[in-house]
């Protein structure tokens, strides 16, 4: 593909966002499997200091952390060290014995086995019946370790049978993590800038933005109460300052990055596994991250760390970023912006742009 949106467009088509305060600012990227055909910015990374928003800003990309932890997390399925059909507990001793809640009061809990344990496909598809995080993940979500915070979970009872339904859940990719520690004989976070992020150039990619990112690092707005204004808003659950070393990575929702660095990643699953002549993932493992894992009669669709559609995957994050990759149109899309909660008109932002990406590409 060598068409390019004229330049301007992107910017042009958000401007009135800007303009009645519906969202700060965004960066928009539009790519093929080998180049970038559009980058363009809009508004402001910090409105009160009138600070532009530009090509390398950096985002809090939150649950973008999924499906970058699942890659890293097939690499080993590739190399054989662990299989998807594996129960968790092979791995985690922890985790033998869980129980199933079947029901409960204020009086009362009713516990039984489920009918099998989670497996590694459970936790990397949101189906394993886990809750979305556990009570010691408080008051911040990044100051336990992977250990740590996955024996938490182990000690939860699950909340439906493995395989009948869909739940979001942020402890499942952690236990991911947690399983890449014991595999590999490293640390999560060295892993995944050893093996994926460091060799994919993705060099704004992290867990703990250093000063120098931290100055580029947008602020993060919501709706005022009133919705005729924007109000700044901290990065929820996370221990301040950002770069402080105590700080530990959370695969499911902790990654900091940029437009660039997200498409270098899409790139790379985009072109079936590898990246400038580099395999980091076999064609099998592509496909299977990319096909539906959840049952025929639940309406999520969910793959391997991505949300799928028939000629598509994706992923967002909490602060209304995400990334496309359109297999149909050879396309990558991603559109970055720090606006919270999903939260007043602004989050129509990423309709515009889509819209405007499929008129250009697809009429």
């Amino acid at each position: 593909m060598t068409k390019f949106i004229p330049r301007g467009r992107l910017a042009e088509a958000l401007q009135l966002f800007v303009d009645k305060r519906w969202i700060a600012g965004a960066v928009m990227l539009v790519a093929d499997k080998d180049k970038v055909l559009s980058l363009e910015t809009v508004g402001y990374a910090d409105l009160a200091a009138g600070k532009p928003m530009r090509p390398d800003t950096l985002f809090w990309v939150a649950s973008q952390s999924k499906p970058i932890t699942a890659v890293a997390f097939m690499m080993l399925v590739d190399e054989g060290k662990v299989s998807l059909d594996d129960p968790v507990e092979k791995h985690l001793p922890e985790f033998k014995g869980q129980w199933l809640r079947v029901e409960q009061d204020a009086d009362h809990a009713l516990l039984r086995k489920p009918r099998h344990p989670i497996t590694v496909r459970n936790i990397l598809s949101h189906t394993g019946g886990l809750a979305f995080s556990s009570p010691v993940e408080t008051p911040t979500r990044d100051m336990l370790t992977l250990r740590q915070a996955a024996a938490s979970y182990a000690m939860m009872p699950l909340e439906f049978e493995p395989d009948t339904r869909y739940q979001y859940s942020n402890a499942g990719i952690n236990i991911a993590g947690r399983i890449i520690e014991v595999l590999s004989g490293m640390p999560y976070e060295e892993f995944l800038d050893r093996r994926l992020l460091k060799p994919l150039g993705m060099k704004d990619t992290t867990f703990r933005p250093n000063k120098r990112q931290l100055a580029r690092l947008t602020k993060a707005y919501k709706p005022n109460a009133a919705g005729t204004d924007l109000e700044e808003t901290p990065i929820p659950e996370f221990h301040y300052p950002l770069d402080d070393r105590a700080r530990q990575p959370i695969p499911g929702g902790g990654l900091f990055s940029t437009a660039r660095d997200c498409c270098r990643f899409c790139q790379m699953m985009l072109n079936g596994g590898t990246f400038k002549g580099t395999r980091y993932l076999s064609e099998s493992a592509v496909r299977e991250m990319t096909r539906r894992q959840t049952a025929d009669g639940l309406s999520e669709s969910y793959g391997l760390g991505w949300i799928v559609g028939d000629v598509w995957f994706r992923h967002g994050g909490a602060m209304s970023t995400i990334m496309i990759i359109d297999v149909r149109l050879g396309l990558i899309r991603v559109y970055l912006v720090q606006h919270a909660g999903y939260l007043g008109d602004g989050v129509q932002g990423v309709t515009v742009f889509n819209e405007l990406v499929e008129r250009e590409y697809a009429g």
